[in-house]
């Protein structure tokens, strides 16, 4: 995002709410990476998740299955270990549905700010990475 150089195009005055417009585009950006990346990261997790619990299913309810719980390897029966998965995989499901609606919001401001500075300044501000 810049401003283009004058004798570029035709100058428009950037006022201070503009200033703070531009601003909160460029934290709302970062902030949207980061967004991007846990939500990638628990995607990742959930279907690990997933992954583990095909595998566990196929082992006997009373056999013992090492479980990493924190940083912590276990041992605790399949059927603990179900249950466990299933409270795992019901967090990271809230962690994602809250990424996902903090992702909308801040794409959802983007797209109003951007809006407000084109409007303003047209050709003479660049909002694409």
């Amino acid at each position: 995002m810049e401003l283009l150089p004058e004798g570029k195009k035709n100058t428009v005055q950037v006022t201070l709410a503009d200033q703070k417009k531009i601003n909160e585009f460029s934290k709302l950006i970062m902030r949207k990476d980061v967004c991007e990346a846990d939500l990638a990261q628990q995607r990742q997790e959930k279907e690990y998740l997933e992954d583990v619990s095909l595998e566990i299913e196929l082992i006997d309810e009373d056999e013992k299955v090492q479980y990493k719980i924190g940083e912590l390897f276990v041992f605790l029966k399949q059927s603990e270990v179900v249950e466990q998965l299933e409270k795992d995989g019901e967090v990271i499901d809230e962690k994602i549905e809250n990424l996902e609606s903090r992702e909308t919001e801040i794409n959802e401001r983007l797209a109003t700010l951007k809006s407000d500075l084109y409007a303003k300044f047209g050709d003479n501000i660049n909002l694409e990475r």
